[in-house]
């Protein structure tokens, strides 16, 4: 009895230091494993960046591109355009001597001047409707915000002078208060008599 008992004690000491060491190589897997859960995680998030970077940069290529598609055609109109301007600016430099105070010296037949003025006109509202299509809404936004603001300055331009006007008035009410109370101390202490020749001499 006494050699199995001993013979148990010494199992459960072993049983003890191996669970011990059991124990030990677990908690030093579980960190070893949370610290490659850390880098993998990491390595995740490196990934996702990198692919968020890519779709930003391909809609911007595909966006840029169909800038260029819409845009592609209107290069050798808007060439065009710039030397009929640029004849149009030299022609001019070159009879501004003729110019009047009012009138503009014009060659050749009236009605046709104007009929080819008034296509080039439309030629430039074209090219500048197709090439800044959203600018006119943005600065009718703009001036709406701006008449806003103009409109909320004014009132609180109004309202501050109001309120500094009632913060005059309640000051000198309370000037006034204070002075009355002052006085009214000083009958009080002094007497009237003395009082009076303090403000009448």
């Amino acid at each position: 009895l006494e050699s199995q008992t001993l013979l148990l004690t010494y199992l459960r000491v072993k049983v003890r230091k191996n669970l011990a060491e059991l124990e030990k190589k677990a908690e030093k897997n579980l960190i070893t494993l949370c610290e490659e859960k850390e880098r993998q995680q990491e390595k995740l998030c490196k990934l996702k960046r990198e692919i968020l970077l890519r779709e930003r940069e391909q809609k911007l290529d595909e966006a840029l591109h169909k800038q260029m598609e819409v845009l592609s055609p209107l290069v050798p109109v808007c060439e065009q355009f710039k030397e009929q301007y640029k004849s149009f600016a030299v022609s001019l430099d070159a009879t501004r001597h003729e110019l009047p105070i009012k009138n503009i010296h014009i060659e050749g037949d009236m009605l046709t001047y104007l009929d080819e003025l008034q296509k080039q006109l439309t030629i430039a509202q074209e090219l500048l409707t197709e090439v800044m299509p959203s600018y006119s809404e943005e600065s009718a936004k703009a001036c709406s915000a701006l008449k806003e603001l103009k409109e909320t300055s004014q009132k609180l331009d109004k309202d501050l002078q109001r309120s500094f006007t009632q913060v005059q008035n309640l000051s000198f009410e309370v000037s006034k208060e204070v002075s009355l109370h002052n006085q009214r101390i000083c009958e009080e202490n002094h007497g009237l008599d003395v009082v009076k020749h303090w403000y009448f001499n």
